[in-house]
């Protein structure tokens, strides 16, 4: 990004906070008026004979003319939370859906059900509500709006109306499967640059996510060492006495140690992890959208294949194929559009990531 490397010269005009820098980079799109406002907190724990799970809490504020109210509040299970991401991808299968946590995320990192865990999940489902509220297309969707105001037998009813257009669907995508196995023949230049790339972006953004990941838990060991290393020079000062200050004040520098490398390990927790996490999620998000547009052109191209090969059936063939050629123009508006948007907001996201976590390791290294 030219721009990055002309911030970085020296100028005296140039802010010197790697925070305040972040201000500059602003899109000239700036989101309108938000109408459509939700929050998911106050995680409760329930235990049954068959299983333990916890709800959160989701509250919804709008002004939006087809909500009946201005304000709902529902609670939520994960798995309800899977159902929505589920509903959206069968919907819309050439829009980016946001990334849901895994059933187990961080795992080795913190327990499930620790308190740690639920935070975590908590901010990251969160997360995923706002970033569908905040997408052009999918916050009005129509399953959406009932996971954001039903009640939970609403929503269980609702679950249970008709089979899902995912397994409808299944028939078509395996009858196309042969002919997009050997490549779509007539696929635009700009999805094969946009495969190009996803396939880097995913492989360096796995690399980020181990490389964070390794960083944390070295530091978590050297904060646990630290932690045992302060108190034994305590100890010790108590039977030296010519040297009792000098190991006071050594013990007290590792306290003040241990304290700045605290922080900056709940930096790295909750700045940094979660949001490359997001985006290793996203990158494998992407590879499916691409392949279900490739699957749609397979089968327009397949179409048009069977026409060359049969004349009496021209007529059919024909009205066919228009409805596939709408179906995959469609879908290419669809995913060019959701491509460029989420683009922009992943280099918001990583430039203020990088950005954030540099600034704590200037003030780690102060302190």
């Amino acid at each position: 990004d030219t721009s990055l490397t002309e911030a970085n010269s020296f100028s005296p005009s140039m802010p010197i906070s790697p925070s305040s820098m972040i201000n500059q980079y602003k899109f000239e799109d700036e989101p309108e008026l938000r109408d459509l406002f939700i929050t998911v907190d106050d995680p409760e724990s329930h235990i049954t004979a068959i299983e333990t799970f916890i709800t959160y809490r989701v509250v919804t504020k709008t002004s939006r003319g087809e909500f009946d109210s201005s304000e709902y509040e529902v609670r939520r299970r994960y798995q309800d939370f899977l159902w929505l991401k589920s509903k959206l991808e069968e919907a819309h299968p050439t829009l980016i859906i946001p990334p849901l946590p895994e059933k187990f995320i961080m795992k080795g990192m913190v327990e499930r059900f620790s308190d740690e865990f639920i935070e975590t999940r908590r901010k990251a489902l969160h997360k995923f509500l706002n970033r569908i509220a905040d997408h052009p297309t999918l916050t009005f969707n129509e399953d959406f709006k009932i996971f954001l105001t039903a009640q939970a037998w609403e929503l269980s009813s609702h679950k249970k109306q008709g089979p899902s257009l995912l397994s409808r669907m299944g028939q078509t995508v395996r009858a196309v499967a042969s002919s997009v196995r050997g490549g779509v023949k007539n696929r635009p230049e700009m999805f094969t640059e946009m495969n190009d790339y996803m396939e880097t972006f995913s492989q360096k953004i796995n690399v980020l996510d181990k490389i964070a990941h390794r960083i944390y838990k070295e530091e978590r060991e050297y904060f646990n060492e630290m932690k045992e290393y302060g108190p034994i020079h305590t100890l010790w000062s108590a039977s030296e006495e010519d040297i009792a200050d000098s190991l006071k004040g050594v013990a007290s520098c590792i306290d003040k140690c241990c304290k700045a490398t605290e922080k900056r390990m709940a930096g790295l927790s909750e700045n940094l992890l979660p949001i490359l996490h997001e985006y290793v999620l996203y990158s494998e998000i992407l590879m499916g959208v691409l392949k279900r547009r490739d699957q749609i052109q397979g089968e327009l191209d397949s179409r048009v294949d069977a026409l060359a090969n049969k004349k009496a059936e021209k007529d059919l063939f024909s009205e066919e194929i228009g409805k596939l050629e709408d179906k995959v123009e469609c879908a290419n508006n669809a995913l060019k559009a959701d491509w460029d948007r989420w683009k922009q907001n992943m280099q918001c996201d990583m430039r203020s990531t990088f950005a954030n976590v540099a600034e704590n390791n200037l003030r780690y290294y102060e302190e």
